[in-house]
């Protein structure tokens, strides 16, 4: 239990990027609302996914995150949701048979509607409104009524999320998952892809393997692991008045967590000393992640790991870099040779997506997939010359034919970008750009064993 804390203790403590709301009294009758609604994820999957992580931390896994920048209301689909769980499916098999190692799945799903804005203020053709925050403070349509920020969303918010979270645990044990169901897995839109034809070479093989051992009477009806798949979900601890509500006691431990999501993550721009979002997340008992950008010190990151990690349990920390594509082999190693150096045991997991935004020629936010790679590549260059485990992905991305980074095997240009760009905030990797990446993670996996091994003999 964490010293001196309660569930509204972050309310003493400086509290950026959290909306202003001008009905004190419907925010507050909203919350205790939220407060007797039944728990989303319960304290025992949370620390499942701590066990989980902390493999991943001892090198004996992978972490693959991703899903969406911001949910929304108006795209809130059940197609959305299984197109999107049947990207991140492939993407792990690929990950597993191509690297062998356990995947650890964790979805931006269920809860991923509040996003920190560089500017409180947004101007459009001369007139200033409020900034967009998310579905789940206020609303994307640029008039005075849409951007007051409305307490109330978050109820349609944790409806939705419940509704995401009933769907996503029956597509992991309901068959979905089924590993003889892999050639089933692939969409139709990324048909065009050369990965596409990849990933069908790599269904052929798995199929092959369960047809061998089927034969020596191992199958999905006697092993339940390839029947189904077990996925958390996971957002960034933004909106804290939502965070606070929804966190419970957990009547085996006494530990308290937010039932929200099995893990929570603090941004690169509420991550400070003295910060409400530090402060609330301390005393939490799920998994938590924290981004790490150019702006962080050494010093500074081991004060925040003592803060909330101050038991150096495995598995609750993730630490997740984003610092670009021209920054990360430069600004990466002096933070992960302090952590070494100190034994804290930590997830380091590559964020790039955040680093590499640009604004294309026809003023549409991008991110070009090269970069992207780029990035990926020097975080798994980093690890190889510090001798520790490269152990995971963080992305933005969708399962849905949106034309939103550019490059790829698909080759989106600047030109394509307006043909289906439908991100309510930040260009997410499509289908076929997300699969290109987790063959080039699975080669970079495979390339880390093999020194491993080399060095071991």
């Amino acid at each position: 239990m964490a010293s001196n804390w309660n569930a509204h203790s972050w309310r003493s403590a400086e509290a950026k990027h959290l909306p202003t709301y001008p009905d004190a009294a419907k925010l507050a009758a909203v919350e205790e609302t939220l407060t007797r609604f039944p728990p989303l994820v319960f304290a025992g999957e949370a620390r499942a996914l701590k066990a989980d992580l902390a493999n991943v931390a001892a090198g004996k896994g992978f972490l693959l995150q991703g899903g969406d920048c911001a949910e929304s209301f108006a795209e809130f689909h059940p197609n959305n949701i299984r197109d999107t769980f049947r990207v991140l499916l492939q993407m792990a098999v690929v990950l597993t048979f191509a690297g062998k190692q356990p995947v650890v799945k964790v979805g931006r799903m269920a809860g991923q509607f509040a996003k920190p804005r560089s500017s409180p203020m947004e101007t459009i053709g001369g007139v200033e409104l409020p900034s967009y925050l998310g579905d789940n403070i206020n609303g994307i349509e640029f008039t005075p009524e849409s951007r007051i920020p409305d307490p109330e969303r978050m109820l349609r918010a944790y409806s939705q999320a419940a509704a995401t979270l009933n769907l996503l645990r029956a597509f992991s044990t309901g068959g979905y998952a089924n590993l003889r169901q892999v050639h089933q897995w692939t969409l139709d839109h990324i048909g065009k892809s050369p990965w596409a034809a990849k990933f069908i070479e790599t269904a052929d093989k798995i199929g092959e393997a369960l047809d061998f051992m089927e034969a020596c009477g191992v199958n999905p009806s006697t092993v339940p692991q390839l029947q189904g798949t077990t996925f958390y979900t996971s957002h960034e601890a933004l909106l804290l008045q939502y965070e606070q509500a929804m966190t419970r006691q957990d009547s085996l431990t006494g530990q308290w967590y937010d039932t929200s999501a099995h893990m929570l993550w603090i941004g690169d721009r509420t991550r400070f000393e003295g910060s409400a979002h530090v402060e609330f997340l301390r005393g939490v008992g799920n998994p938590i992640g924290m981004k790490c950008g150019p702006s962080l010190t050494p010093d500074a990151l081991l004060r925040m790991l003592d803060t909330l990690n101050p038991a150096r349990e495995a598995g609750r920390m993730t630490l997740i870099s984003r610092f670009g594509h021209d920054k990360v082999e430069a600004g990466l190693p002096a933070l992960v040779r302090a952590v070494a150096r100190e034994g804290h045991p930590v997830v380091w997991s590559c964020d790039p997506m955040h680093g590499n935004v640009i604004k294309a020629d026809n003023g549409y936010k991008t991110r070009p997939f090269d970069r992207i790679l780029s990035e990926v590549k020097g975080f798994f260059a980093v690890h190889r010359a510090e001798g520790t485990h490269a152990g995971g992905i963080h992305i933005e991305m969708t399962g849905q034919d949106v034309t939103e980074c550019t490059g790829g095997a698909v080759a989106i240009t600047q030109d394509s970008l307006g043909d289906r760009y439908h991100t309510h905030c930040d260009p997410r990797l499509n289908a076929a750009q997300s699969i290109e990446l987790a063959f080039l993670l699975a080669e970079a996996l495979n390339l880390e064993r093999a020194e491993r091994k080399a060095e071991a003999a």
